[in-house]
């Protein structure tokens, strides 16, 4: 069915095309039909244009059954899933747990890739909003129920992505993550940060402007590669300022704590209840 002209679906919509540029025709050309029926959800292969060049990325789309528009899930992967190959962002981490999970999963579900050496910051932080507003146009996803999630190096990005778009997102969950303090940012071999308190702190500062934005924090007590004080921390400052968070610290887990965070049941529920 054509989309109205003055409907906000055909604004996304258009706005994804733009920042495809004059690809976008054959971009659209080249998608794959969603899910008919009561068939399970898959993954797409999409692409997106930032200062002339393509960005591979790619998409859960839910059952066609399921109503719309969808809740959304932008996932932000870590350090080992960088590239260009455009299919490793869903061999870790969330990926995983909706292939599992593709018949019954309820959200369509952003998987945008960083490139090699690079954080979610800057120009890669824009590529992964643009796939972000592209994929919720093309497949009716609902801006008052789009989540942020990422992990390790992701999780840092859901912190840096949510202060740079503090309005945007309904409901945030880092897992293994942290703050990077302003003027630094995490080293590209390691994403350890030094966790002594800043006169000015910038976990503080993060959780003044993050107050209003529901939170779950994911940590393994193990973790010797970010370490969980990080999350530790960033709980603390929130709770400080009344905002809505939950933390939840695995006592077993070393750094690969999202496997059981994604398997958390009890966090799909409150997600899925959050609205801007």
């Amino acid at each position: 069915m054509p989309l109205p002209p003055d409907s906000a679906a055909r604004r996304r919509l258009l706005r994804g095309l733009a920042l495809a540029g004059a690809g976008g025709a054959a971009w659209l050309a080249g998608c794959r039909s969603l899910p008919p029926g009561d068939a399970p959800g898959g993954f797409v292969r999409r692409e997106v244009e930032l200062d002339g060049r393509r960005v591979v990325y790619q998409v859960f789309v839910p059952s066609a059954s399921l109503p719309r528009p969808l809740p959304v899930v932008l996932f932000l992967h870590g350090s080992g899933e960088r590239g260009s190959d455009g299919d490793k962002q869903t061999q870790a981490g969330l990926g995983p747990y909706v292939r599992a999970h593709a018949a019954d999963f309820p959200a369509l579900v952003v998987f945008p890739q960083s490139p090699e050496g690079a954080s979610w910051e800057g120009d890669v932080a824009t590529m992964a909003l643009a796939a972000l507003d592209a994929a919720s146009a093309e497949f009716d996803g609902d801006p008052r129920r789009t989540s942020l999630t990422g992990m390790s190096r992701g999780g840092y990005g859901t912190w840096s992505l949510a202060l740079r778009e503090p309005g945007r997102f309904a409901a945030l969950v880092p897992v293994c993550g942290g703050i990077t303090p302003p003027g630094t940012r995490p080293d590209l071999d390691s994403l350890q940060v030094e966790s002594t308190r800043d006169a000015e702190d910038p976990f503080d500062a993060a959780a003044q402007q993050l107050r209003e934005v529901p939170s779950w924090l994911f940590h393994g007590a193990r973790d010797d590669v970010v370490p969980p004080v990080q999350s530790q921390r960033m709980h603390a400052a929130l709770q400080r300022v009344g905002a809505d968070v939950r933390y939840t610290e695995f006592p077993d887990a070393n750094h690969n704590s999202w496997d059981a965070a994604y398997r958390t049941r009890a966090l799909w529920d409150w997600l899925f209840a959050q609205r801007r």
